[in-house]
């Protein structure tokens, strides 16, 4: 079975994205799969700090410039990292993608209008992307008290808008999944670490048969 060349994780934080990121690159590999791992924002040394400017600091900035220093991250890493990865026959596996971007933009920290709009938001990507996107993306789902309770002390700037945004955000996941442009699988993030592994594979692989000499 081969797996899908371009793999999105998303979902709001607590749900275990890394973990299974982790879990599923190790089990590609195991089948002889070339896999390699990128977050998003990150990857490169400009992906790498504009992070610590977007989620590790303090500064207060406009949702719109938040959301184009994400975009620019992303554009960086694509046409540095992805495209390369992908020509050369790689399986990139992303934590999160352009639906994160649109999602935590488009929700506001308190009840009203949003501040940038959803399909603003996805013509940005789509320009910053240059046409890419993952051939799979796959929300872990869970509702917010128990993603929340997973997360300890230490929060992110988009964490610390705190449970009412997050559950904003989960439920604006949902609903812009479908917008992604590739194949969408919503995967319960509820139970063991081993548990929701097992439903990450299955989404991963779902509607292929192995094929026996």
């Amino acid at each position: 079975m081969t797996p899908p060349r371009f793999i999105s994780f998303d979902g709001i934080d607590g749900v275990g994205k890394s973990t299974q990121i982790e879990r599923l690159a190790e089990y590609l590999r195991d089948q002889g799969t070339d896999v390699l791992v990128v977050r998003d924002p990150g990857t490169t040394e400009i992906g790498s700090k504009l992070r610590e400017i977007l989620l590790d600091g303090s500064m207060s900035m406009h949702r719109r410039t938040e959301a184009m220093l994400f975009m620019a991250s992303r554009c960086e890493m694509i046409e540095t990292v992805l495209r390369p990865a992908l020509a050369a026959g790689k399986t990139v596996i992303s934590d999160r993608f352009l639906l994160a971007n649109v999602v935590y933009q488009s929700t506001n920290d308190t009840q009203g209008v949003p501040q940038v709009a959803p399909e603003i938001l996805w013509k940005m990507g789509h320009l910053a992307c240059g046409g890419l996107h993952p051939d799979l993306t796959l929300l872990l789902d869970l509702p917010v008290d128990q993603a929340y309770g997973r997360l300890g002390q230490k929060v992110d700037r988009m964490e610390a808008r705190g449970r009412d945004y997050l559950d904003r955000v989960r439920h604006a996941f949902l609903q812009q999944l479908p917008a992604t442009g590739g194949r969408s699988v919503v995967v319960s993030a509820a139970g063991s670490v081993e548990e929701v592994a097992e439903r990450v594979t299955q989404a991963v692989f779902a509607g292929q048969t192995s094929s026996q000499s």
